[in-house]
């Protein structure tokens, strides 16, 4: 056992990493999912949902506006379209069109509930919190579906 720096630390336990998409309606209307890591249970009764974004993301500014979000946890299948979400903005792209999503409105807030994903959570944010250079919301979930059929995406 040796002290190491954090970073280093971090990559020796990191992987697989499990990824969902947060999905949030931007100020024009549209939806926009974007790739996450960070997110966690964090209530059981009342169920609870955090999700941890960068303040510079666009996704941020959205939230900020609207108080609901899908979380949705991608399948296997969805490998390529996660990665495309984690490397392109949805200020100037409909990233939902580009990635040709199979979707439904979800019964909260008409948010997508994606159909090609292992389960879709429907948040309606509750609180957030600042923290650092990310601010974590924290979304009471409303509505869960699965696709017991299909497998999460690990990377």
């Amino acid at each position: 056992m040796e002290v190491v720096n954090l970073n280093k630390a971090y990559l020796h336990v990191h992987s697989p990493s499990k990824v969902a998409y947060a999905i949030v309606e931007t100020p024009d209307g549209r939806y926009n999912p974007i790739t996450i890591e960070w997110f966690m249970r964090t209530s059981i009764d009342p169920p609870m949902i955090a999700i941890s974004i960068g303040l510079t993301r666009f996704s941020h500014e959205c939230l900020q506006q609207s108080k609901y979000f899908n979380l949705c946890i991608p399948s296997d299948e969805m490998r390529e379209e996660v990665m495309f979400c984690g490397t392109v903005s949805g200020k100037g792209v409909n990233k939902l069109e580009e990635i040709d999503a199979e979707w439904i409105p979800g019964k909260l807030h008409k948010l997508p509930v994606l159909k090609d994903a292992a389960a879709n959570f429907e948040c309606e944010i509750v609180t957030q919190v600042r923290s650092g250079d990310h601010t974590i919301f924290v979304g009471e979930v409303k509505y869960s579906w699965i696709d017991e059929n299909r497998n999460m995406l690990l990377l």
